[in-house]
């Protein structure tokens, strides 16, 4: 019989590459105790969801053990849901997560829909929720299987204020073990015993004990003592290389005391520690607006929400007028609208808004499907620009933490944080007059935040944010607000 507190989970020098030269994972260990609530940590594209693959089976490790105690079920809810499962019923959607066919399926779904605070009609098609409804059907699916190992990767986006407060309740009270891969640091608080810190240089897992703000304490006293070893080491190398130079110069026997001196320095030398190297963020940006643009850019009379009970479309009246340098928030739970609407306003196919004549729209999705998953990152990149400049397309991508080989990769390769700051370099080079963002917060390392609220604040064309981070949306200039549901 096992108790609270045996490992559920042991990782034993395990190593993992993708495909040749792409090395994730060095010889990592770690253990993971029964009923414990851990957040795996690292920046975008250190591998995160890789230790959910390799978790799950659905990836084999290149070397080292993988240990999971016997008939241990383990149930994830993936940051995105499958496209063909988009095509089903809810039923069929839920049923999908059991290997044998649940006859009394219809009771479940109403008790993990209650958890995730969704009302939905069984036979709905998934497709039509909007991406805060899908992303709490994902997490549903996971809850549904009552797995002994929940692993959530990205919970909280798109979900609503509502959303992540019954989501962070429900974590405080689960009673099983669960890793949560999340950017969200005050969510992360909320709940976390311990995180899981993947070390994008070093490619290894360091184990800390107590929540974000702990790690990040333990972090930078480390790094500080580093630092003053160093600096000690520093200065002692530097007296023996003065005292070597002084005892070769005197000749005959002090040359021996003159090689002593250097040797010491030399041992020294080799003492010095690497120096533990933070998480870089994203260099500062700014998004070029459009240089021809004059009057307004922008008109909304009228717009259409659904219904919360019906999901039948409802029509509004309205009077927002968007210019040059005008910045508009657009905010509404989850499932009343908000991305269909921003998506018919970037088309142009939206009744009632009217946008200028030669304005170029700037569109980011929080499904990045703007973005050609075949594409290679620089293709992509270039495709943004009027006029191709490999020099300044390379230098935008490096600022957003694209280089060397990544350049060069398919986007459908990428990390879901890496393809949103892929979509951002874009953003830079197409210079648009109307910028429409849907959640672009989703995903992205959360050091990232503050520099993209710097750039959309003194973005100076016409902008329309969709947002459910208060904390982001405080660091940008807001000029007007549009309440859907008012």
């Amino acid at each position: 019989m096992s108790t609270k507190g045996d490992s559920i989970l042991r990782f034993e020098k395990v190593s993992f590459e993708h495909g040749h030269n792409k090395p994730i994972l060095d010889e990592v260990d770690f253990v993971v105790r029964r009923g414990a609530k851990l957040t795996v940590m690292g920046q975008n594209g250190a591998g995160k969801s890789t230790l959910f693959g390799l978790i799950t089976k659905s990836l084999t490790p290149n070397e080292g053990v993988i240990n999971i105690v016997n008939n241990v079920s383990i149930a994830i809810a993936r940051q995105v849901i499958p496209r063909p499962d988009l095509e089903l019923t809810v039923r069929d959607f839920f049923q999908k997560q059991f290997d044998k066919v649940q006859y009394d399926i219809d009771p479940k779904i109403e008790k993990v829909l209650a958890v995730v605070h969704l009302k939905a009609d069984h036979d709905r098609i998934v497709k039509t929720f909007s991406g805060g409804q899908q992303a709490r059907l994902l997490l549903a699916s996971a809850l549904i299987q009552d797995a002994d190992m929940l692993l959530l990767d990205e919970p909280t986006n798109n979900l609503d204020k509502a959303g992540i407060e019954h989501l962070t309740q429900f974590l405080v009270d689960y009673k099983k073990t669960c890793i949560v891969i999340s950017h969200d640091a005050e969510f992360l608080n909320a709940f976390t015993q311990g995180v899981l810190y993947l070390d994008v240089f070093t490619k290894k897992i360091e184990q800390y004990v107590g929540n974000y703000f702990d790690l990040l304490a333990e972090i930078t006293a480390r790094v500080e003592k580093e630092n003053r070893k160093n600096a000690l080491l520093a200065k002692q190398i530097q007296e023996n290389k003065d005292k070597a130079n002084f005892f070769a110069n005197k000749g005959g026997q002090m040359r021996l005391v003159a090689r002593r001196m250097r040797d010491k320095a030399q041992e020294l030398e080799e003492e010095k520690v690497d120096v533990r190297r933070e998480d870089k963020t994203i260099r500062s940006f700014a998004i070029p607006a459009q240089t021809d643009l004059t009057g307004e850019v922008l008109k909304i009379i009228s717009f259409t929400t659904l219904s919360a009970k019906t999901h039948k479309p409802v029509a509004h009246k309205a009077n927002v007028s968007l210019r040059k340098n005008q910045h508009l928030l657009l905010q509404g739970p989850n499932g009343i609208g908000k991305s269909t609407l921003l998506e018919s306003i970037a088309n142009g196919t939206a009744k009632g808004v009217t946008i200028a004549d030669g304005v170029k729209v700037g569109y980011y999705r929080q499904d990045f499907s703007t973005l050609n998953f075949d594409d290679t990152v620089y293709d992509s990149l270039a495709s943004a620009m009027d006029r191709e400049h490999e020099e300044t397309l390379r230098s935008t991508a490096a600022g957003f933490l694209i280089g060397g080989d990544l350049i060069r990769s398919k986007i459908g390769s990428l990390s879901e944080g890496q393809k949103g700051l892929v979509a951002l370099a874009q953003l830079v080079l197409q210079k648009p007059g109307l910028l429409i963002l849907d959640e672009p917060t989703n995903h992205i390392n959360f050091r990232h935040l503050p520099i993209i609220a710097s750039a959309l604040s003194r973005y100076e064309g016409a902008m329309i944010l969709v947002s459910h981070v208060p904390e982001f949306v405080k660091q940008v200039r807001i000029d007007d607000i549009l309440d859907l549901e008012k």
